[in-house]
């Protein structure tokens, strides 16, 4: 059985080293904090999405460290509270929007997805997550808390990377399964938990590409800095998130595993 590796608790906790920072934009092209299949283009290209102003109401499911909420937040003005499962994210998320001068219109809180969330109803214009929901059980809760949250007209932006698309074996699912909990959905099970929690569909668009070029490049980086990150994670689970990375690449170049963006609307 594949050994559980640590790849969140690494990555939050060591967020400001400047051998993890380097990786980010290796990896990305920018540094947000990342830990996800996202590309550049696409966080760019994420509040047009969500039609996002400095008026905007915003809910961020799963902030991971940060990064992005107070990227978002320094562009445009918009008031965000971010929540993660994750201890050591919160912890470096609130730290970072102190240190960014964002701390007035950016909040971050520690909360499990799949639970009831602590928000009022239609209380937020535009609710996003990245790469979020693939871990969290109860989907069709998730997405039912955020038709609940949103204001009519709002939007619900969110990808999942654990779409199935091809013959996938017990070691490969191991080995994607090793940083954590994952829950894998054949095609169409989204789309059919959308539409009954309520939200509409506007679009379902095909990312695969970006999980298989951001997992070689997250990958190369950490292995030009093996060294550094042993120091840090120990040899055992340097070389765990590295075999986790090859497999997100195989997986994904061959398109058994895929990943899709969705746009959603109250």
């Amino acid at each position: 059985m594949t050994t559980n590796v640590d790849l969140y608790d690494s990555s939050y906790s060591n967020y400001s080293l400047e051998t993890y920072s380097e990786i980010r934009r290796e990896t990305y092209g920018e540094d947000y904090g990342q830990t996800s299949w996202v590309s550049t283009a696409e966080s760019h290209e994420i509040p047009e999405l969500l039609q996002l102003s400095a008026d905007s109401s915003v809910l961020e499911i799963g902030c991971g460290s940060g990064g992005y909420a107070v990227g978002l937040a320094k562009r445009i003005g918009c008031r965000i509270v971010g929540f993660e499962i994750n201890a050591s994210g919160v912890k470096t998320a609130t730290a970072l929007a102190e240190n960014e001068e964002v701390s007035d219109i950016v909040e971050f809180e520690q909360h499990d997805a799949s639970k009831k969330l602590p928000y009022e109803d239609n209380s937020f214009d535009a609710i996003y997550s990245t790469d979020v929901l693939c871990h969290v059980p109860l989907r069709k809760q998730v997405l039912t808390n955020t038709q609940r949250l949103l204001k009519t007209g709002g939007r619900f932006v969110f990808s999942d990377a654990l779409v199935i698309g091809g013959v996938v074996s017990n070691e490969e699912i191991e080995t994607r399964s090793s940083v954590g909990m994952y829950f894998f959905s054949p095609p169409g099970v989204n789309e059919q938990l959308i539409e009954e929690s309520g939200l509409t569909l506007l679009e379902a668009r095909d990312t695969t590409e970006n999980s298989a070029r951001l997992s070689k490049r997250w990958h190369d980086a950490r292995e030009k800095r093996k060294d550094a990150l042993i120091e840090c994670e120990g040899n055992e689970n340097f070389l765990g998130v590295q075999r986790f990375l090859e497999c997100v690449h195989t997986l994904t170049s061959e398109r058994r595993l895929l990943r899709f963006l969705y746009t959603c609307e109250k």
